[in-house]
């Protein structure tokens, strides 16, 4: 359903019908686009040969079935709206897919399934009807061991929204940046894998038809006046203010109960050395991080995090300095350290997750580190080269990585210039 649909709820039931008079048919409910479903997809990594998949507020089901399809995936589709579980069932029925997909009538809020049933838990333009956070607390059982939260979510893209802008939707739903949602997920208890914000055209695939049926919608039938003014109100409010908002996708992961993570306090340095002494040949990398720490242009509190063993003691180290890239500031991180007794069994990860999760709820856009190729990716990291980003000294090309926390596009470009105490 539309957000001009979710606004309405509380109206008459010929109003309320006649929004989803307006909808069905449509081929989405909300902005999104097929590829920005395989985008998400692929950020929630490797799944089994045949995930459980569970599509909450799915609509007449544009992303279950293709996660059906091209994900091989069971996958359980929960609407309140029957008629959009009937639209998706002649669907999958028409597409071979009628195996695959199960509808369920139910309410996305209270979802009636045992803890840890599904691979995959989706919500694409839905989570809004019961509130992002609400959403995050209600769904976290739902994920297998392993298993990822897909979520889209609303959000401002500016940090000084207009007038006009906030006038609209300070009166229908509260807004957040990326850096707010981000915190809002790592206070439920969730790692974000991946963020990604949905270009300009996954809302043209929503509001040209929408906008179409609309110039065709009969004004006198019931409720269908109050249904359009809506519609046509939410559509010429992100012709004049769209740059200013947008759907962002989320891909989180229940954080790893093995290793609470935490900001460094003063009482962990002797240990935090301990571990870095621990973890490298030398003494290098402890000695860089007591230089990081008098480096008052690089230093970043809150910034120089600790993953805990269950006996308390430190298990895993990871700190993120200022640095930039031209005149842009971003972030370094260096140095990375578990302690050998810990190694190999999700210390270092935990506590790597949690300081990028920290940096994103900051506002920070840009991560940098200079590692291993086949262990950063799957933090999201890629080439600094294809942004346009190089170190200034030589490397290998595949070793510098870089990560847009905010899931935006667009990256500072220029060489790298980092904190003195590197020694480059």
């Amino acid at each position: 359903m539309s957000d001009s649909a979710r606004r309405e709820s509380g109206a008459t039931d010929f109003t309320h019908e006649a929004f989803f008079t307006l909808h069905h048919g449509l081929p989405r409910q909300g902005p999104g686009s097929d590829a920005t479903t395989r985008r998400l997809l692929a950020l929630a990594g490797p799944l089994p040969s045949r995930p459980r998949v569970l599509d909450l507020g799915c609509g007449p089901g544009r992303a279950a079935l293709l996660l059906a399809a091209e994900a091989g995936a069971d996958v359980t589709a929960v609407d309140l709206h029957q008629p959009f579980l009937d639209e998706l069932r002649e669907a999958a029925e028409a597409r071979g897919l009628g195996a695959r997909i199960r509808t369920v009538n139910a309410d996305m809020g209270e979802p009636a399934f045992p803890d840890g049933s599904f691979d995959l838990v989706w919500a694409e333009s839905s989570a809004y009807s019961i509130g992002f956070d609400s959403a995050l607390r209600t769904w976290r059982r739902l994920p297998a061991p392993g298993g990822a939260l897909v979520v889209t979510e609303c959000e401002w893209t500016t940090e000084e929204p207009s007038a006009g802008a906030r006038a609209f939707w300070d009166e229908h739903y509260a807004l957040r940046t990326t850096a707010g949602n981000a915190a809002a997920a790592a206070a439920a208890g969730y790692s974000v894998l991946g963020v990604y914000r949905q270009p300009e055209s996954d809302w043209a695939e929503y509001y040209g038809p929408l906008g179409e049926r609309a110039d065709a919608a009969d004004a006198t039938a019931p409720g269908m006046a109050a249904a359009l003014a809506a519609t046509r109100a939410e559509i010429a409010v992100r012709r004049e203010h769209g740059s200013q908002y947008g759907y962002t996708g989320y891909v989180l992961r229940p954080a790893d109960p093995r290793w609470p993570t935490r900001p460094e306090t003063a009482a962990d340095i002797p240990a935090v050395r301990a571990v870095n002494e621990a973890a490298f040949p030398a003494r290098d990398e402890a000695d860089l991080v007591d230089a990081l720490r008098q480096d008052t242009s690089a230093w970043l509190p809150g910034l120089s995090y600790v993953a805990q063993a269950p006996d308390g003691s430190v298990a895993a180290y990871a700190l993120l300095t200022r640095c930039r890239v031209g005149d842009a500031p971003a972030l370094a991180l260096a140095p990375c350290a578990t302690a050998p007794e810990h190694q190999r069994q999700g210390a270092g990860s935990a506590v790597i997750r949690a300081v990028l999760d920290a940096a994103r709820a900051r506002g920070e856009r840009l991560v940098l580190v200079l590692g291993h190729p086949e262990y950063y990716p799957r933090f999201g990291f890629e080439p600094a080269s294809r942004l346009g980003i190089a170190p200034a000294f030589e490397v290998p090309e595949a070793a510098m990585m870089a990560l847009l926390l905010d899931g935006s596009t667009a990256s500072p470009q220029g060489t790298i210039t980092y904190p003195g105490a590197f020694g480059v």
